[in-house]
Order: C-alpha cells, then structure tokens, then sequence
C-alpha cells in the first residue's frame, strides 16, 4: 500500500470513515439520477419497447442484478479498495484482466456522464431561454458546469454527499407524490391493471428486449457502493448494506413508477402515446403531461428545475466514482502515481483533475462539430456504457467464482457459485439482447453501432496488454489480500 508522505502535497490517503450508509446510497441514487431516467429514458421503452409491460422488466433486471450482487458482495468482504471493478476482476483473473476491467470501467463511466452533460445543457438552456431571456449554447452551460463539478470533487466526500443528499430527495419527492396520488385515485381508464404490467404475457409483448437495455442503463452505478469503501464507516457491513438497499430501491422506485404512468394512460393506450412523443421530438412530454394533469400546472416548471439538478447529481456522482478509479490506479502503479495523490481534505484531487480534461475532451468534439447533443452525445455515451458495463459483470462474477474456488475464504455454494453462475446466463443473454437492439438504443446506423461495439473491445484489449506491462514481479497485483489481513478475516455472514 503507497504510504502517507510527510510532505502534505503528496497525501496518498482518501479520508477513511468519511461516508456511512446513507451517503454511499445518495451517491449510487445520484447516478442513477431518477427523474432523468424516467423523464428522459422510460417514455423510449414505453414506446419502442414492450409498452405496458415495462414495469416488469424494471423487476427482472433488479433480480439480475441481485443475483450478481450476491457474489459481488461476498467479494467485498476481501478486497476494499476505490478500484471496485479493477481490483475485484485482479483477486480473481490477474492483474492484466483486471486492468483491462479498470479501462472498461473509466469508459462506461465516462461515456454515460458525457452523456449525461450533453442533456444537461440542452435542459438548463431552455430554463434560461425561458425564464431569464438568455439565449447561449448547450455547451456554454455544460462547460461552466464541469468546471463547477471540478472545485466540488476536489472537496471533502462529506460535502458531495450532503449535497446529492438534497438533490436526492428533491428529484424523487415529485415522482412519488404523483405515484402515490395515482395509486390513491385508482389509476386511469384501465385503472390499475396489475395483470396489464405484471403478467408474462405483457413482459414479452412488443419488443422487450429493447426495454431490457435501457433497464439495464437506469440502474448502472449501483456497483459504486465498493468504489467509497475505503472512505467508508465499517466497509464491512456499510458496503453489503448499501448495495443491497441500492438495488432494491432502484429497481422498485422504477417499477412503481413506471407502472403509475402505464396507469394513468392505460396499458393498452401508452405505448401509441409514448409513440407520438417521441416522434414529435418531445419524449418529456409523456412524464411532464401527465404530472401536470394529476398535480397542477405548477409542477411543469417545478420538474424542469428539477431535471437540471437531477443530471447535476449525476455528473456529480460519477465524476466522484471516476476519481477513484484513476486513484486506485495511481496507487497500484497501473498509472502515474501522482493521480493518487490527495489534498488536505483526503479528497484525490489530482484524479479529479484528469477527470475534468476527460469530461471536456469527450464532450468539445460535439460541440465543435454542430451535433446535437441528445441524438448523439447521450445515446452514443448511453450505448457504450451498457455494452461496457455488461462485460464488467460477467468479467466480475467470473472473477468472483475463481477466487473462492482457489482461496476458499469462503466456502458458501449460493455466494460464491450458483448466484454468481446466474448471473453470468443472465448477464450474457441481456448482452446479446443490448447487441440486437444496439442501432435503435443509440439511434443510429450499422457502422456506427459497429464502430463503438468496437471501442469498447479495444479499450479492454488496451487495458489488458497495459496491465501484462505494469504486472508486479510475481505476476500478481501488489495490494492482493491475503488471510489474516483485516479484511479478509471478516466472518461471511451476509
């Protein structure tokens, strides 16, 4: 482990017990970001997907990604460190996999929060267009933005999380208020029609394969519960807690309300809705219409606002999660040792830095080239994230099975192979399904859907050659538990 210089411009440290439970579950929920990924995403899968029945599919990918998570946690009770994906696929595969699983990571990271700024300028340049006659480009606000992202990760932990903490909260009160009023009122012509969401026979209608991928991206970022474990309060129990809590609200916030919106058109009248909006280049307009109607004129301008701090979170939540990879990697020796640097506040200032020139170099390309930053930047960068993130998981619970098998830490048959087994059958089969419906998730054509299926293997394929240069003597990752560390020793009982 890289030790603390005595020179305070050289920390190494991230600040231990900085983040509990609750804070790790604001910054997982922050990239979610919730009301971006029904307002923005849902009204794609209503319309394109398996209409009524996406409410389901919102509960399969939570088994999915339960079930991953089973194997995912037992390994956390051995490794904690800021690298998550890397340093889970190194215990397991080697360091070379492992440092292809790092770049993976930083580009799915990456690429969904460069998509995320591209929507987030759109918004905020309408809010000002319309309440403040300020007429600017998308990327004037998307820069300044990054800028402001930059001085908040460079701060203490605590201050992100209380501040994704509010923005949290604010995003999602408005959904529920008007799920629950929904739930309350009985729904809409259908009423509620349980069996119109929730049956096999509205989950495979349509095309739910297209509904799958884009379930698939709502929930990415849950896996960034082991990303703070350092900085966590007991990483042994908060890590376990959080991702457990994670998934499960995720995927239920999503069912619930999803299937109040399904409600309040009807099952079988919201795919042809979704439809037309998204045709006439207003998706928001299924979620915002029908909060307006239910809750008053007010919450049209309220959600709005709310949509700008809701991308905030998430740029924000990512960026933080970004930085701790480029710090894990700094540390190891993967990367340049002065990214694990870290300032006073044991924030990992200098990864944050990098971070910043990733965030612009990925975003002023689009820019300068007139594209439009929702049809391009977002579906691009939400397209390589989910075909990245895929390979992650399966990577993981490989990695997962093959440690246990060789270490035998532990020995539990659900942990450490059947849920893990599972869930690679599971992961492999939405893999395929992303892969079919690849050109109509990032809305373009053939070539350029090859083109990116492409970057993806490459930037792994990249990693894994860095990672046979930058292998330790013996072959292995230098920071490899071993038993009787503290962390390896913590009794398996979740």
């Amino acid at each position: 482990m890289p030790q603390q210089s005595s020179d305070p411009d050289h920390r190494t440290h991230l600040r231990q017990g900085a983040v509990g439970v609750t804070g790790i579950l604001c910054f997982v929920l922050s990239a979610q970001a919730p009301l971006t990924g029904v307002a923005g995403t849902l009204p794609i899968p209503l319309g394109l997907g398996n209409g009524g029945g996406v409410p389901a599919v919102y509960l399969v990918v939570g088994v999915m990604i339960g079930l991953f998570s089973v194997g995912f946690i037992a390994m956390s009770r051995h490794v904690t460190d800021a690298g998550a994906f890397y340093a889970y696929v190194s215990r397991g595969l080697g360091r070379p996999l492992g440092v292809g699983a790092s770049q993976a990571a930083l580009l799915c990271y990456s690429a969904v929060q460069a998509g995320m700024y591209g929507l987030y300028g759109v918004v905020v340049q309408g809010l000002f267009q319309r309440y403040a006659s300020i007429d600017l480009p998308w990327w004037v606000w998307t820069l300044a933005t990054i800028l402001l992202v930059q001085l908040l990760g460079s701060l203490n932990i605590e201050l992100g999380a209380k501040l994704l903490i509010v923005l949290v909260v604010a995003e999602t009160s408005l959904l529920l208020v008007f799920a629950v009023y929904e739930l309350l009122s009985g729904g809409g012509p259908q009423g509620l029609d349980f069996s119109g969401s929730f049956s096999p026979s509205a989950f495979f209608a349509g095309a739910p394969g297209v509904s799958l991928t884009f379930a698939v991206a709502c929930v990415l970022g849950f896996e960034s519960t082991a990303i703070y474990s350092k900085e966590a309060k007991d990483p042994a129990r908060t890590v376990p807690r959080a991702t457990y809590l994670s998934v499960a609200v995720i995927s239920v916030f999503f069912a619930f309300v999803s299937w109040m919106f399904v409600s309040y058109y009807g099952a079988d009248n919201v795919q042809g809705v979704s439809l037309k909006a998204l045709q006439d280049g207003d998706a928001t307009a299924v979620v915002f219409d029908a909060v307006t109607n239910t809750l008053g004129s007010w919450a049209t301008d309220t959600m709005q606002v709310l949509l700008a701090t809701s991308l905030l979170a998430g740029v924000l939540a990512f960026h933080n999660g970004i930085n701790r990879y480029f710090h894990s990697l700094g540390a190891t020796g993967v990367l340049s040792p002065w990214l694990s640097r870290t300032n006073r506040q044991g924030a990992p200032y200098t990864a944050s830095l990098v971070q910043t020139v990733v965030a612009m170099a990925m975003v002023i390309p689009f820019a300068l080239a007139g594209a439009d930053p929702v049809l391009t930047l977002l579906t691009w960068g939400g397209g390589v994230a989910v075909l990245a993130l895929m390979l992650l998981y399966v990577l993981t619970s490989v990695s997962v099975i093959v440690f246990f098998r060789r270490t035998g830490l532990d020995r539990r048959p659900w942990n450490t192979l059947i849920a893990p087994l599972a869930s690679i059958v599971l992961m492999l089969g939405a893999t395929a399904l992303a892969l079919d419906n690849f050109t109509i998730l990032i809305s373009a054509s053939s070539t350029t859907a090859l083109i990116l299926e492409l970057a993806v293997v490459a930037v792994f394929a990249g990693g894994v050659v860095l990672g046979y240069f930058r292998q330790g003597s013996d072959g292995t990752d230098p920071e490899v538990r071993v038993p009787g560390d503290p962390v390896a020793d913590v009794p398996a009982t979740a």
